[in-house]
């Protein structure tokens, strides 16, 4: 059975406890539906623009909007929508919403309960596997190398100077290799690891392994936030990991690469560089979130107390969170707050919140608090 090398850095530590506090505030927002689906489209739309653009897609980001919000399903289709663009490019697109869509759905599917009501130990299976690659290369190669692994050996080259970079095991080894692999995923063993790192081991696995001819990035992301899924990170899906691949590529290839070329074993190979952007990229992209979330929150909360809209400023945002976690809050507690801001600011914000009954004073001295107006 093959078994991951890595190390927990302090940095890894750092990320995870990251990712499980912006797991904690999204997972527990008060949104309506309506926002939530409007977090879950724009999730899809970054990961199928950024997901196929990392690989050199050409779509803009409006061409792959449009694909998605109307539900366009084929070339001719985009083309009568106003796409002008490579066939190849759009059908990428349309193939990457349809993987999208079904690893939201194949946790229910795959891992169903047996008559004993105890779920089966091996539901990550090649068949799923396959069946991941089959959506993502619809129509672009041909039907024997469609959900099925590769026969025969390829090469990565740099894109630039043409020279091979790495070389993936030989054919006839891929299957035992991914047979190897899946046996460590369904193993209680490997399931005393971290759900976040069990998916960032994964992705590795898979873009190493390479075991289709075409189409392996896309599958090896793909597979990785199925994993997240699975094992209670799906998050709501609010969250695209291909955004930030794609925006940081060079980080994202070279670590990929740098763990590659440390051994022509996987088994040697030391998967600590490459878990360290992978967590980190986690972290980032639920941050993001997590304050977009914790924004709406506030409007939330505060339309629902007061009846009305009420526009606020990024650091009046900031007043109104603290309130609505700690109850009140004092000029020393809003100065730590509102960092590198003036005491004179502060006082104008803290104005502005009274005359718009958000908040209300207590005392009339410099020890005065401030709490929300019931």
């Amino acid at each position: 059975m093959y078994v991951p090398k890595y190390s927990i850095t302090t940095e890894i530590l750092k990320d995870v406890g990251v990712i499980e506090v912006a797991k904690e505030v999204i997972e527990n927002a008060p949104l309506v539906p309506a926002w939530e689906a409007k977090f879950r489209d724009d999730a899809t739309f970054r990961a199928a623009h950024y997901g196929t653009a990392l690989e050199g897609n050409d779509l803009t980001q409006s061409e792959a909007k449009l694909i998605l919000d109307r539900g366009i399903t084929s070339v001719s289709e985009a083309e009568g929508a106003g796409v002008v663009a490579r066939d190849r490019d759009v059908q990428e697109v349309i193939n990457y919403r349809n993987v999208l869509e079904f690893i939201q759905h194949a946790p229910g599917s795959f891992a169903k309960t047996g008559a004993d009501g105890v779920e089966p130990a091996a539901w990550y299976t090649k068949e799923l596997l396959c069946e991941i690659h089959k959506l993502a290369v619809d129509r672009l190669v041909g039907p024997e190398e469609t959900g099925d692994f590769r026969k025969s050996q390829v090469v990565l080259r740099n894109s630039l100077t043409g020279e091979i970079g790495f070389r993936p095991p030989q054919a006839l080894e891929v299957p035992f290799m991914i047979d190897e692999f899946l046996r460590w995923l369904n193993s209680d063993y490997g399931k005393k690891e971290h759900p976040v790192l069990r998916a960032g081991i994964t992705h590795y696995v898979l873009a190493a392994v390479h075991p289709f001819v075409e189409g392996n990035g896309r599958t090896a992301r793909a597979m990785a936030t199925l994993v997240l899924f699975a094992e209670g990170y799906d998050i709501k899906r609010f969250f695209a990991l291909e955004d930030y691949f794609d925006k940081h590529a060079e980080e994202y290839y070279g670590a990929l690469m740098e763990v590659s070329n440390q051994s022509p074993r996987l088994e040697d190979r030391d998967l600590t560089p490459w878990l360290s952007v992978f967590t980190r990229a986690l972290a980032l992209e639920l941050s993001r979130i997590k304050q977009l979330v914790r924004e709406l929150s506030v409007d939330i909360k505060m339309k629902q107390r007061m009846g009305k809209q009420v526009a606020l400023s990024e650091r009046q945002m900031k007043i109104v969170e603290y309130l609505n976690a700690n109850g009140e809050i004092g000029m020393a507690e809003a100065r730590g707050v509102l960092a590198m801001v003036s005491e004179d600011t502060i006082l104008r914000d803290l104005k502005y919140l009274m005359e718009k009954g958000v908040i209300s004073k207590k005392g009339s001295t410099k020890a005065a608090k401030y709490v929300l107006k019931k």
